[in-house]
């Protein structure tokens, strides 16, 4: 392990002057307010130096850190060898067929003096901890999509009454690329569920392997975490589809995570920004809905440097299934 230096100047100066005075490392400790072991390495250090006080006028914090530091090894946050991007790595492994050990072999190639495998894999879920919970899920691309609706309404005004209406708000999310699609619709009974799912297809742009619902009774009769029992209409348009059905097991929070992200994403980017509009139609709140989901896919995600829709277009698109057309469905 690296020596790591845990203490400022100031306070290794006060550690040294403490020291002459004969106070123990443990009082220092307590005095300083870091641990026994600390002022323990740290007075070693000195006396390796050939440091004790009172010290030289004219010894600069520059000087005092580089005689008791100089031979620490590495700095601490510093790597020996060259590491990939990580974040690369991470968008690299949704693509089909990819794995750490063929990550790892590109690697080597690159940097032959590079990590063994081991370390390698180490250092990758290491950077994979850094991301939010639903990133570090592994979704092959094309796999699943989460479908749910969100627990908050957007308002629809009448206006030839005044009267104020809510409208559900439906939420998906692609588990590769986390690329969001998200309406308003009058109610969560079946007709508005299907007819969601299929702008949805229309929005991707193609079909993945399997949608992942929330037991939803417009959509799932009898939840079991076997063999639920989808809804007919709704397994029709899956099979029209060529599309599977895969409900949330019950007591599984793991298996929507994905789409709880993004209900949170549709309530702070869609319901928060356009909390002070006021909609007379569906169609005007799915039109201020379609412009905020274009922020929300355009925004770049911090920990992997790309946005939702560049994810999309390159890793999860080109293995979606072929977009089929919707007779009776639309």
């Amino acid at each position: 392990m690296p020596a790591k230096r845990e203490l400022t100047m100031r306070q290794i100066r006060q550690m040294l002057r403490l020291a002459r005075d004969g106070v123990s490392a443990r009082e220092i400790g307590r005095t300083l307010g870091v641990a026994r072991s600390t002022i323990q390495d740290n007075l070693k250090r000195a006396s390796t130096a050939g440091l004790a006080w009172p010290l030289a006028g004219d010894l600069t914090d520059a000087v005092l850190e580089q005689r008791l530091f100089a031979h620490a090894g590495v700095r601490r946050g510093f790597r020996r060898r060259r590491e990939p991007d990580w974040a690369s790595l991470a968008c690299e492994l949704k693509r089909p067929g990819v794995n750490l050990m063929v990550l790892w072999e590109e690697y080597r190639a690159v940097h032959p003096e590079g990590y063994g495998y081991s370390r390698f894999c180490d250092l990758f879920r290491e950077f994979e901890r850094r991301l939010s919970p639903t990133m570090r899920q592994d979704h092959p691309a094309g796999d699943k999509v989460f479908v749910d609706y969100s627990g908050k309404k957007i308002m629809i005004v009448d206006r030839a009454t005044g009267v104020v209406r809510d409208a559900e708000i439906f939420v998906a999310v692609l588990g590769a690329s986390n690329y969001t699609y998200a309406e308003a619709t009058w109610t969560q009974t079946l007709p508005d569920w299907i007819e969601a799912h299929v702008r949805m297809f229309r929005f991707f742009g193609g079909v993945p392997r399997l949608v992942v619902p929330d037991n939803l009774k417009s959509g799932v009769h009898r939840a079991s975490f076997y063999d639920p029992e989808i809804n007919r209409s709704y397994g029709m348009m899956a099979s029209h589809y060529g599309v599977g059905i895969l409900p949330a097991r019950p007591r599984k929070p793991r298996d929507k995570a994905k789409v709880e992200a993004g209900v949170r994403f549709a309530q702070t980017y869609i319901l928060g920004r356009l909390r002070r509009q006021t909609f007379f139609s569906l169609a005007e709140a799915n039109a201020a809905i379609a412009a905020a989901l274009e922020r929300i896919n355009a925004h770049v995600m911090r920990r992997i440097g790309v946005s939702r829709r560049q994810l999309f277009e390159t890793v999860e698109m080109p293995v979606l299934a072929p977009l089929r057309g919707c007779p009776g469905f639309c």
